[in-house]
């Protein structure tokens, strides 16, 4: 896979392609449009709901270590086995999901390359059936809390410059020119950026196929604006789901050996009483 640090996390669709069917590997879709996977999907593939089943809409924050062992326990999932996770929008989601799997330890994950843009457009098969896998007890690991900013922690690399900060999101979110993406309503109450934040948008890291570029121009897109894996990366965009796709890039595909994933992102610094920002 093109030189990266840990090509074994990619997969190709002709990969998935030739292991339908087999016990060992779940694949799961996660979309933005959560409609999506209803439309057709890679036979076999269950969906998980980025709105409901990834995240504690109770506390507004990712899946418990209970609530992740009974998400993969329902889906048929142990232990050993093999996570191939797919999307749309570039796998935004299915990024998200990866990022809370190794939060709590899964051993094998990968991100099916190009997503469901590149499966539909090599016009391979499409099921409409919803399959069911026998139940588990899966048991997850405690948190690891280093794939993780929380909101001290970004404060703290502000303050003493102890980390870069990497602002995923378009330049237009990032300059304050508008608040999110259209047709995304979370959102916050001020436009603008993080003091510090480089703009390098998660898009960047894509080809038109929605797969990534290659270990060599990944490696260019960063180290122009200063990120070079020397220094600790956060990683955020506006929820937390393009960074998490930034993340894994950064991570995994680069191999830097210090990467977090700032969830909380732009809906809760801009939101904030008397925390600074910049615009422009």
């Amino acid at each position: 896979m093109q030189a990266y640090a840990n090509p074994q996390v990619l997969v190709s669709t002709d990969w998935v392609a030739a292991r339908l069917g087999d016990r060992n590997i779940r694949i799961v879709e996660v979309d933005v449009d959560t409609e999506a996977y209803a439309q057709g999907h890679v036979p076999g593939a269950i969906a998980w709901s980025w709105k409901t089943q990834l995240c504690d809409t109770v506390r507004r924050d990712i899946l418990s270590r209970e609530q992740f062992e009974e998400l993969m326990s329902s889906s048929g999932v142990t232990n050993e086995t093999t996570l191939v996770l797919y999307g749309d929008n570039n796998n935004w989601f299915a990024a998200w999901a990866f990022w809370q799997a190794k939060i709590y330890g899964h051993p094998q994950v990968r991100l099916m390359d190009g997503g469901r843009k590149k499966w539909l457009a090599e016009g391979r098969p499409l099921s409409h059936e919803v399959p069911t896998y026998p139940r588990t007890r899966y048991q997850a690991s405690e948190a690891d809390p280093s794939l993780r900013a929380l909101l001290t922690d970004v404060q703290r690399a502000v303050d003493s410059g102890s980390a870069v900060l990497v602002d995923v999101r378009s330049p237009a979110e990032y300059a304050g020119e508008i608040l999110a993406p259209p047709g995304l309503p979370e959102t916050c109450q001020r436009g603008g950026h993080i003091p510090g934040a480089l703009n390098i948008p998660w898009a960047l890291a894509c080809n038109d196929d929605g797969t990534f570029k290659s270990a060599a121009e990944l490696r260019q897109i960063y180290r122009a604006q200063g990120v070079d894996g020397s220094k600790p990366v956060i990683a955020y965009c506006r929820i937390g789901e393009r960074s998490s796709h930034t993340w894994f890039v950064l991570k995994y595909l680069l191999g830097y050996p210090e990467v977090r994933n700032y969830d909380g992102s732009w809906t809760e610094w801009g939101n904030l009483v008397g925390v600074p920002i910049e615009r422009g």
